[in-house]
């Protein structure tokens, strides 16, 4: 105000009081003039007056930055070579013989996946017969599970019991749960087992070993 009264004084003197009126009225508004900006959305302008406002629906609060969504995870490859031992309980009839149950711990590349459980079965004729089986294996949380392929055999060492039975083939996976869910690929394994009588009406369990190999993708 010091300032503004300074130049009235001067003007009284040297000059007219029209350009006088100009030189304060100018003065006036530069020395009142205010500016703040304003954010919409990604938006943003400049708003200047004595008391400037922003409009409606707009404010001087700067809008945090968008964080850009985290990159999809992409497939992964996993390799398993494990050996599991356990037990298998058989079930013959005059037709087939059941694989009833099928546990076993793994050790070896086992990816965390150390508890094997399944079931099969299969109708021999000959010394080698097509088997069919289905398992899973699993950590307590996340499990693998797969089917035996219809190529997938069974081959006793000797024509008659008692005889150890010899497996091998290949194994599809169907899925899984956890961390496995969506799983895909196709596991190769081995195995075998002792078969002392095969008289319908026979329940036995004998010792199991079951070797599974390869590499399968996840989600």
């Amino acid at each position: 105000m010091t300032r503004i009264k300074s130049i009235k004084w001067l003007c009284s003197i040297v000059a007219t009081t029209l350009v006088c009126g100009a030189i304060v009225g100018a003065s006036a508004a530069n020395a009142a003039t205010k500016s703040i900006t304003c954010y919409k959305g990604t938006g943003s302008k400049v708003v200047k007056a004595a008391a400037p406002k922003c409009p409606a629906g707009w404010t001087t609060k700067k809008p945090a930055p968008v964080k850009s969504a985290p990159a999809a995870t992409s497939a992964k490859s996993l390799t398993i070579n494990a050996t599991y031992t356990g037990k298998i309980t058989m079930l013959w009839s005059d037709s087939d013989v059941q694989a009833t149950s099928v546990t076993a711990t793994g050790t070896g590349t086992t990816l965390g996946l150390t508890q094997l459980v399944g079931s099969g079965s299969s109708s021999p004729s000959s010394q080698c017969d097509t088997i069919s089986g289905a398992g899973s294996i699993s950590d307590g949380t996340n499990t693998l599970k797969a089917t035996f392929d219809p190529s997938s055999q069974g081959c006793g060492k000797a024509s008659a019991a008692p005889t150890t039975v010899a497996i091998n083939g290949t194994a599809t996976i169907t899925g899984g749960t956890g961390k496995y869910a969506g799983a895909t690929g196709t596991l190769k394994f081995t195995g075998s087992f002792p078969v002392n009588s095969t008289a319908a009406g026979t329940n036995e369990t004998g010792a199991l070993t079951f070797t599974i190999t390869g590499t399968f993708n996840t989600k």
